[in-house]
């Protein structure tokens, strides 16, 4: 007996953990989310110029206005994009950023962590494995300021058992675009 020919699958990209993606993760396994060839055209588009009107990206891609600013509206409201002005820290006078390797009391990881994102000065706080358990990305004014951080801030802190810093001398990439095609 002879089965009907199976349907070709939809393309899928895979969430990874993150911002607006809390609800990956579902009884132990990574939930794909569905984006076809527009959704995927239409974020390349807004990758290069967030501002671009849905009227020229829907004359560019052949469709309606409204297909594309629904299609936008599902793609935010799905946590799968953000669409927002990202100032550089030297917008706002921080010229110094640093990368900073914590070590902690695995207790406290969690606390910790926390707190670092309650902090200004951090743009990305991450729980790690290897050499240190958490990693922060953060900008300051001058040293005078990483200096008050590191000394007053997370000294502070219950659990630090240790960290490292790297003050970055110079910024070669900058990016917030990623490859979905």
């Amino acid at each position: 007996m002879n089965s009907p020919p199976r349907q070709p699958r939809r393309p899928r990209i895979a969430l990874t953990p993150g911002e607006g993606s809390d609800d990956v993760y579902a009884r132990g396994r990574v939930q794909d989310q569905i984006l076809d060839e527009i959704d995927r055209r239409v974020i390349k588009i807004l990758q290069a110029d967030g501002r671009r009107p849905n009227t020229e990206i829907a004359r560019e891609l052949h469709v309606s206005e409204t297909t594309i600013r629904k299609r936008v509206s599902q793609l935010v409201s799905r946590g799968l994009i953000n669409i927002v002005a990202v100032p550089t820290p030297r917008a706002v006078g921080m010229n110094l950023s640093a990368i900073i390797g914590i070590s902690v009391t695995l207790p406290k990881l969690r606390e910790i962590s926390e707190e670092l994102k309650r902090q200004k000065e951090a743009r990305y706080v991450g729980v790690s494995t290897g050499r240190y358990d958490i990693i922060v990305e953060a900008f300051f004014f001058d040293q005078q300021h990483f200096l008050e951080f590191i000394s007053s801030k997370l000294s502070r802190m219950d659990g630090i058992t240790g960290l490292e810093t790297s003050m970055i001398l110079d910024v070669v990439k900058f990016s917030y675009e990623w490859e979905i095609a």
